[in-house]
């Protein structure tokens, strides 16, 4: 068998990911981070299910940040999601894997972030993403604010940070 793995426009493919997204977090359901603005993704891992439908999204983000001071390009990843009866079959793994291999092409990018609940703590350090200790700062429609929303990982592509300030420079993801 043999699934079917698609690297989209984020723009282009949002309406083939809203819907999963909604049916994965439910607008009904108080989240912690239920008030945050978030960025659009540049790019979406979107993976199909063998017997049909969008069975797990990837959001990707590529963002000029500064690092204690220093600006420095990041990739992102953000909305990992996969849909329920899809679950247990690896492929939030593929395309997490499938996002970091589309940041690792773009040369300029440094490291990779994401943010994530703790209940998904375990899934993303086994896959070799570090706990960022540092803060992290973002935009939102009142202004800059600290991000305390979820817990920040970071990935190396090059070579991460472990501690420090990271201004986002925008929305968060």
């Amino acid at each position: 068998m043999s699934i079917e793995i698609d690297i989209l426009n984020g723009n282009e493919s949002w309406p083939v990911a809203e819907p999963l997204l909604d049916a994965v977090w439910p607008a009904d359901v108080k989240r912690s981070w239920g008030d945050i603005e978030w960025a659009h993704a540049d790019l979406r891992v979107l993976i199909e299910a063998p017997t049909g439908g969008l069975a797990c999204h990837a959001g990707i983000y590529f963002r000029t940040v500064i690092w204690n001071g220093r600006k420095i390009h990041i990739g992102g990843v953000g909305g990992v999601s996969t849909r329920e009866d899809c679950r247990g079959r690896g492929y939030a793994s593929i395309a997490l894997e499938a996002a970091i291999r589309t940041m690792r092409d773009h040369d300029a990018v440094q490291f990779a972030l994401l943010v994530c609940e703790p209940h998904n703590y375990a899934f993303y350090r086994s896959r070799g993403w570090n706990p960022f200790t540092g803060e992290i700062y973002c935009e939102q429609p009142g202004g800059k604010i600290r991000f305390e929303a979820m817990a920040p990982f970071v990935f190396d592509l090059v070579r991460a940070p472990r501690q420090g300030t990271i201004d986002l420079c925008g929305l968060p993801w």
